[in-house]
């Protein structure tokens, strides 16, 4: 009985202490209701001063939503290293906030004690009526998705952010943007015959934590946008560990490596097995930058779909100069060029000499 009146207790101190912290954050208070991308339908205030982002990839959203200077407090993995982070790279104020908790799960406490109106969360809708119910704030549950299959909850979520917070006209010149880089790619390469396409393998990828060069994507979309055939396309969709033998199978005509992996020292190309493919035999072996890195890195898929093409077919790809394009979309998505520090702390784009 005690153990149950203290819960109580705790979650009406918490309760009072978000909404206190809306009122001194000029809560008028009215609010209106938005349909998060779990279906649930959330109050929340139309005036938002202070928000908190939890979840793997939140953060990266709410950098290129242009809304960092809301945070009340991040998670404690924001005050670490920023290596692989190009929004973290661009908001290094983001390390003097209060924290709210751990990566994954948070202190429903510490995210209280920092008065934000919203809280956005990178979770289901169970997940997400845990939070609201355990600290009384209007929780919005996003989908961070991808550039393939999933393209349209992470297009979804960036609006809802912008009807949120008031900025749908950002979430839309994102989204405008991606677009366009997309359908310039495929223009380049979508009438290059099979033919003339090489075979080309990823390894290494980068999918909580560095892996060896077994670790790949049967649907990279620096590939897919590219037109390029993938070895391991029949794999499946998203992140496979596959058998070396399997590699050796395949024998691709060019390989490249995530520099994640590669510079940690997970991904081995010394190998005797792999000497004998002819990407080792031929000096076809090239460094791409992390896929993945507290999530999705949407601007580095981007920024190696253009290398990509430069590598496999450079006629096609001759005005560019991919480390310039690569500052241009980093700069557009997070309002910092970040392809120097990539490059410093991963390594960059370039062959890789065995």
């Amino acid at each position: 009985m005690k153990n149950k009146m203290a819960v109580l207790m705790i979650s009406i101190l918490l309760i009072s202490l978000v909404s206190v912290g809306c009122v001194e954050n000029g809560d008028d208070g009215e609010s209106f209701a938005v349909t998060d991308m779990d279906g649930r339908e959330v109050q929340v205030p139309t005036e938002i001063e202070g928000i908190v982002a939890h979840g793997s990839g939140c953060m990266r959203l709410i950098a290129y939503m242009e809304a960092t200077d809301l945070l009340v407090g991040v998670e404690e993995y924001e005050h670490g290293d920023p290596t692989g982070r190009p929004y973290r790279l661009a908001n290094p104020q983001l390390a003097d906030l209060p924290s709210v908790g751990p990566i994954h799960g948070g202190d429903m406490e510490l995210i209280a004690a920092a008065e934000p109106c919203v809280i956005f969360r990178a979770s289901s809708a169970p997940e997400a009526d845990d939070y609201q119910e355990r600290t009384g704030i209007p929780t919005i549950s996003l989908e961070i998705g991808d550039l393939d299959e999933n393209r349209e909850g992470f297009y979804g979520s960036l609006r809802l952010i912008g009807e949120v917070l008031g900025n749908e006209e950002r979430a839309e010149e994102i989204i405008d943007h991606i677009d366009s880089l997309i359908n310039d790619l495929d223009e380049r390469t979508e009438n290059i015959p099979d033919d003339d396409k090489p075979s080309a393998y990823i390894g290494g990828v980068l999918a909580r934590g560095t892996h060896p060069l077994t670790s790949t994507y049967g649907d990279y979309a620096p590939f897919t946008f590219t037109h390029t055939i993938n070895a391991a396309q029949d794999v499946g969709s998203g992140h496979y560990m596959v058998d070396k033998e399997q590699i050796i199978d395949w024998d691709p005509d060019i390989i490249f490596v995530d520099m994640g992996s590669y510079t940690a020292g997970t991904t081995s190309l010394d190998d005797p097995e792999w000497q004998d493919l002819q990407a080792f035999e031929n000096g076809e072996l090239y460094g791409v930058l992390p896929y993945n890195y507290h999530h999705i890195n949407y601007g580095t898929v981007l920024a190696n779909s253009y290398y990509v093409g430069s590598v496999l077919y450079p006629e096609e790809f001759v005005d560019i100069d991919v480390e310039t394009k690569t500052d241009e979309i980093y700069d557009m998505l997070v309002g910092s060029p970040a392809y120097d520090h990539m490059e410093s702390d991963l390594g960059g784009f370039g062959m890789i000499k065995t």
